[in-house]
């Protein structure tokens, strides 16, 4: 009897313990995070209306695998007589499954899920280089270098607001929690900050030497890095106080002519970590790098590219960069690493791009066009 009672314990104790082993694995399972992959959106036409650098539209481009192209999503943007047109900027946000594309007369607003087009609208003075509130419920869209700028109702592109600081309106960056965003015109030295709790003018930072082109900011916001006319090299501001605190110049290069945008410099960022930034020569056809970590930023390195350079991101992660001329640059050992293709082995270039995130087929995290600093 006591045999018998022993094995039906060790039975009931051996059944216990192996579906314990199953449940327990399984829920390890469903528990466990799905794997992100990481995906480079690449607007095209993305350098002025060219289409010989990636043709006609969104290019989507695979990160973890060697930046392989993945597919072609169809967009609007098009003239009466089909032909596409510039695009200025673009921008996404993955809470609301939603990206942006502007041209020089729309902005249309994109599905990251479907893939279709939700609306495209006209807005009046056009549209120029826009950035979003990290939530996605509004977007400061510039005129198309005209006095004001528009505040755009994610969801809907609906206008909610006006600003109108009269400077040329050109290029947008909202800061990383959404409080305040930055507004550059072509025809001003001042940086306009407006406060995007009521969506107005607060204060401004400068002047700069000349009307500013690029720019990008530091995690904290209390910093700004400015191309402007004439300067191979880049300013930089105290958001605090409103003063331009200095001047660097890339020494050992000559500005020269430049094929696009009319001025030296026309490309600025920060990496995520904020020790280098790094900053466009379209007449050498060069990156060069700074260290940041010193003010006024010291010179560290250059990297030759192929073409001239009109725009500079980077990764998320802060492993590769992304000038506008289609090259990776790994960041780490400053080595060109991968060149981004078509579908048909064409080289492809752009001055708008967003990393954009997927798990479970569903966008989680989106990066920036802007290489803006994310040490907060």
């Amino acid at each position: 009897m006591l045999s018998f009672l022993l094995r039906s314990c060790w039975l009931v104790l051996t059944s216990l313990s192996l579906w314990l082993l199953t449940s327990s694995t399984s829920i390890r399972a469903e528990d466990k995070p799905a794997p992100e992959k990481r995906l480079l959106y690449v607007a095209a036409p993305g350098v002025r209306d060219y289409l010989e650098f990636g043709g006609h539209g969104l290019l989507v481009f695979d990160i973890d695998d060697g930046h392989r192209f993945v597919k072609r999503i169809k967009t609007g943007g098009l003239d009466p007589a089909g032909k596409p047109i510039n695009v200025k900027g673009v921008c996404a946000c993955a809470g609301t499954k939603r990206v942006y594309i502007s041209t020089i007369k729309t902005m249309m607003s994109l599905d990251l899920v479907s893939e279709k087009l939700l609306w495209e609208k006209e807005y009046e003075g056009g549209c120029d280089r826009m950035a979003i509130a990290p939530d996605g419920k509004f977007i400061y869209l510039p005129s198309f270098e005209k006095d004001h700028w528009h505040v755009v109702d994610g969801l809907s592109g609906d206008v909610v607001a006006k600003i109108v600081p009269k400077s040329g309106a050109h290029n947008t960056v909202v800061g990383l929690d959404g409080k305040f965003a930055y507004l550059a015109g072509l025809r001003s030295p001042l940086l306009t900050v407006a406060d995007t709790s009521n969506h107005t003018a607060a204060n401004t930072v400068g002047p700069f030497s000349a009307s500013i082109r690029p720019f990008t900011v530091n995690g904290k916001q209390t910093l700004c890095f400015v191309n402007v006319n004439e300067l191979l090299g880049f300013e930089i501001g105290d958001i605090s106080t409103g003063k331009m605190l200095h001047r660097v110049e890339v020494s050992g290069f000559s500005k020269g002519p430049v094929k696009r945008h009319g001025c030296p410099s026309h490309g600025i960022g920060l990496t995520p970590d904020e020790r280098e930034v790094w900053v466009t020569d379209a007449f050498n056809q060069r990156m060069h790098i700074f260290d940041a970590t010193v003010m006024p930023p010291k010179p560290v390195a250059s990297i030759k590219l192929r073409d001239e350079p009109g725009w500079i991101t980077f990764s998320l992660d802060g492993k590769f960069a992304y000038p506008s001329t289609g090259e990776v640059i790994d960041v780490a050992s400053r080595k060109i690493v991968a060149t981004l293709k078509d579908e048909t082995g064409a080289a492809v270039m752009s001055e708008k791009m967003v990393e954009i995130h997927f798990a479970n087929d569903k966008p989680v995290r989106n990066g920036d066009q802007f290489g803006v600093g994310r040490v907060r």
